[in-house]
């Protein structure tokens, strides 16, 4: 809680109005958000967290445990691009003075992962397309998609998506992106790329196939000078050489497993999203694709607290 009042304090001023009662500063009300994630509360239950834990207060200056609609509307107010952006700046200057980020010796890695937007049954989920492929057999239905099938794939459509890059020397979020759906990283990989370049010092960068193609490439050779290492492997699988002479560069290095050293860091960007699920939930609370986005951002900012602490 400390952690993330000071982060606030560098990002954020004190009162949003210089005419609103001025009950809380808003770095108080960000850190009460940031425990709510932390310890995977609705508002009435970090409401009710902090009325138990006085001495949490007292260490930021709080009077008293702000109301759940006040943390609501702090959240609406709080929690947007902008100002997730300027703590994202805030951390990455924090990580390079302590010198975890090693730009130059370990590669940015960029990953993607949807999250639920609700908690869910997986078992349920099975046997429910259990339930709907037995009850197709027994019609003499065995071709085409299951109703489970198609409904998963609609709910598919509407999950959150949360798109990283992450310094794979300390597992510092360097850049994010939320969305919704699921689909390519092809359209993710230039504003990560760039964010995490300017904030660290990196000069190589690792990806999965989903951000392969050659515009990408030529981005980060071209315009950033980073070398980045992405198999060739989006489309159809094709025994012709791909087309494009960095995405054909590629196809021969990872022939000869010339990059496999560098290429192996990339699954420090996995590791990270498999911390955010296991530390702060896999499933999302809001309700609203608006605020899911939201909730993920301030998931990226609870992380970075908890490893700069």
């Amino acid at each position: 809680m400390r952690a993330a009042f000071l982060l606030a304090t560098h990002c954020l001023p004190n009162y949003r109005n210089e005419f609103s009662r001025h009950d809380f500063t808003l770095p108080q009300l960000f850190a009460c958000l940031v425990i709510r994630e932390h310890q995977k509360k609705s508002y009435r239950g970090v409401e009710e967290l902090l009325r138990d834990s006085r001495d949490w207060l007292a260490d930021i200056g709080m009077p008293r445990a702000p109301d759940h609609n006040t943390l609501w509307r702090a959240f609406n107010h709080l929690v947007k691009a902008g100002t997730v952006n300027s703590m994202l700046d805030q951390q990455a200057r924090w990580a390079g003075q302590r010198k975890l980020i090693k730009g130059r010796i370990k590669p940015v890695a960029l990953d993607s992962s949807m999250f639920e937007s609700h908690h869910v049954s997986r078992h349920f989920e099975k046997r429910r397309r259990q339930s709907a492929r037995e009850s197709g057999k027994k019609r003499g239905k065995t071709g085409g998609k299951s109703a489970g099938d198609r409904r998963r794939s609609r709910v598919v459509r509407s999950l959150p998506k949360l798109s990283l890059a992450v310094a794979s020397s300390c597992h510092v979020i360097l850049a994010a992106r939320a969305t919704t759906g699921a689909g390519g990283d092809q359209s993710f990989f230039e504003p990560l790329l760039f964010d995490a370049w300017r904030r660290a010092n990196i000069k190589s960068v690792v990806a999965d196939a989903g951000f392969d193609s050659e515009p990408n490439h030529r981005i980060a050779r071209q315009d950033m000078r980073v070398r980045s290492i992405i198999p060739p492997k989006a489309g159809r699988p094709t025994e012709k050489l791909p087309i494009g002479r960095h995405r054909r560069n590629m196809h021969h290095r990872f022939k000869r497993k010339a990059d496999k050293k560098h290429y192996g860091q990339r699954w420090q960007a996995e590791t990270v999203n498999s911390m955010i699920k296991r530390n702060l939930g896999s499933a999302l609370r809001a309700q609203t694709p608006r605020r899911r986005s939201r909730e993920l951002l301030l998931r990226v900012i609870t992380h970075n607290v908890m490893l700069l602490q």
